[in-house]
């Protein structure tokens, strides 16, 4: 049976990563471990590592993308939150039987290797829910 294994991120959308820094990284004293462009995803994203998960701030790189559909709809704030799993395949397979909605079918894989599918928040209580296998 597969198993949730730990908070791996929380995501928060923004429209500008430099003015979010400043509260993240100046007024909290988060350190900005990368910033990194994922044109797959159509955004850039700064890692802010934090008690053994990370908070992500998450600027679209296009205005057609979901990610700034979803900021021109409900603005600036969480996005969505990551679980990581040991089996993200079988996760999805208990998921879908329990009666889940998925946005994704199945795992996407990105440019760093990790498997990603995302839960459609109508099936979380409202919360988007990404499950990643490392």
């Amino acid at each position: 049976m597969p198993k949730i294994t730990k908070i791996n991120h929380i995501a928060v959308a923004v429209s500008d990563i430099e003015s979010s820094l400043a509260f993240w990284r100046d007024a909290l004293g988060l350190e900005l471990a990368e910033l990194r462009d994922v044109p797959a995803e159509s955004a850039q994203i700064a890692f802010l590592p934090v008690g053994g998960t990370e908070v992500e701030l998450v600027r679209p790189t296009t205005d057609d993308s979901g990610l700034a559909k979803y900021l021109a709809k409900r603005g600036e704030g969480m996005h969505h939150l990551c679980l990581e799993t040991d089996d993200i395949e079988a996760m999805m397979i208990q998921l879908k039987e329990k009666g889940v909605q998925l946005i994704n079918e199945f795992p996407r894989t990105g440019a760093d290797g990790k498997k990603y599918a995302f839960i459609h928040p109508k099936s979380t209580g409202g919360v988007l829910v990404e499950l990643y296998q490392l």
